[in-house]
């Protein structure tokens, strides 16, 4: 056995599995992606990885287990290794700013999806887990990740509740991140641990249990709706602070560009934050790109673009928010006509004008399954009559959305006339 002192937990003690699995090289390149992306360019203390969360979630996964067994719910210890191998694996998949490539930018799929997990599982690391004897329910768990949803969701040999552990909505994913990001981001946020005793298993899925014989408990909702705040708050401060999101869309049009001359995802599966930015600076080997090595430099060094024009869910309508998703984020061939249409309006090079338009702000754990004296619902389920904090929270975290257009300083004034000119909207800044 192996103990590991975490800032956030104390001492994680490993199984030797665990400390197998945790040496193996897929896990340990996760030391180097930092877990909040160019967040420690507004945070300097933001440079925890995924390699340390990936480890939180673990304990995570264990405290949420014990919860089960104080509850009388039978847990065997197969079940219980296996949920804390896929805890430790959850984001192994994770490539370089990860987010901003595949959530914001849609470069590639996102990194619970598409072939990256069938590639890692070919090699060593699928190597080492078939040795141990758990490659089958890790690898089920893993593919199952999120699965979290309403009765009849796709089964297979592992029930639901594991996969949820890892994956759902509240979930040991997001129990450490919150903790983990509000720690090392200098924030005072944090959530009662008493959380962990909640858990139970309904219908064969993971939920938590909000009464005491038969009666719903105030605290124990309360305490959920503080893992709520402290989601929105870290969202607001720190996930999408305008300086993360430029310096990220400027490595993401980077690697955008760098697709274009044979950087591949298995390119980036190799690689961390560091060596990506500095790939990009003499990419392709050689014979660099100027316009790739610039926005990586500028990246490295915090020479960045400003916001030459802003819009937001405080003047723009829900209707019309979905109408300019669609457009400019989910479709990336109208994005790219508008970025270059801009850069000809302003007289600068298509690398120098980044358009930013996010999806739809929805807080997924707000439809964590509970259980009530009404009995088992989703917290937002408005035939359960949520609380109102409940419904403010979700408006708040939805008005959190802004589009984004990234310029040099010196273009910014031109900037906020061209875009208003092609969006329709007057820039908020």
């Amino acid at each position: 056995m192996m103990v590991i002192r975490d800032p956030v937990h104390g001492d994680i003690a490993l199984t030797a599995a665990e400390v197998e699995v945790l040496d193996s090289p897929a896990v340990q390149r996760l030391r180097g992606i930092k877990q909040t992306g160019t967040a420690y360019l507004v945070f300097p203390g933001c440079v925890h990885t995924r390699f340390d969360h990936s480890l939180g979630t673990l304990f995570a996964a264990r405290r949420i287990l014990a919860g089960l067994r104080a509850r009388g719910f039978a847990v065997g210890e197969d079940e219980a290794q296996a949920v804390a191998l896929a805890a430790l694996l959850h984001d192994v998949t994770h490539i370089p700013f990860g987010h901003t490539l595949e959530d914001e930018r849609h470069l590639l799929p996102r990194h619970d999806a598409g072939p990256r997990l069938d590639w890692l599982l070919a090699g060593e690391l699928g190597k080492t887990l078939r040795r141990l004897g758990y490659l089958e329910p890790v690898a089920e768990i893993l593919r199952r990740k999120g699965a979290q949803g309403a009765p009849g969701a796709p089964g297979g040999a592992v029930p639901a509740w594991m996969a949820q552990v890892v994956a759902s909505t509240i979930d040991a994913d997001l129990l450490d991140y919150l903790k983990r990001d509000s720690y090392f981001a200098g924030l005072a946020h944090n959530y009662d641990e008493r959380v962990y005793s909640y858990f139970t298993v309904e219908r064969g899925e993971l939920a938590l249990d909000l009464t005491r014989d038969g009666m719903d408990r105030p605290d124990a909702r309360s305490e959920v709706l503080q893992l709520l705040r402290t989601r929105y708050f870290l969202t607001e401060r720190v996930y999408f602070h305008h300086t993360k999101v430029c310096s990220g869309a400027m490595v993401a049009k980077a690697v955008e560009l760098a697709w274009e001359r044979g950087l591949t995802e298995e390119d980036l599966l190799r690689l961390g934050d560091a060596t990506l930015l500095r790939l990009l600076q003499d990419f392709p080997p050689g014979r660099p790109d100027p316009r790739i090595a610039r926005l990586a430099a500028g990246v490295e060094r915090r020479r960045l673009l400003k916001r030459g024009y802003v819009i937001s869910a405080a003047r723009v309508s829900r209707e019309e928010r979905r109408s300019l998703v669609a457009r400019y984020h989910l479709d990336p061939r109208a994005r790219r006509e508008a970025e270059e249409e801009l850069a000809r309006a302003l007289g600068i090079g298509f690398e120098d004008v980044i358009l930013y338009c996010p999806g739809l702000s929805m807080m997924k754990e707000a439809a964590a399954l509970v259980r009530t004296a009404r009995g088992l619902v989703r917290l937002n389920d408005p035939a359960a009559d949520p609380p109102s904090e409940l419904r403010v929270l979700e408006e708040q975290y939805e008005g959190l959305w802004r589009l984004y257009v990234f310029v040099p300083p010196e273009h910014v004034e031109r900037c906020r006339a061209a875009a208003a000119a092609l969006f329709g909207y007057p820039s908020e800044r």
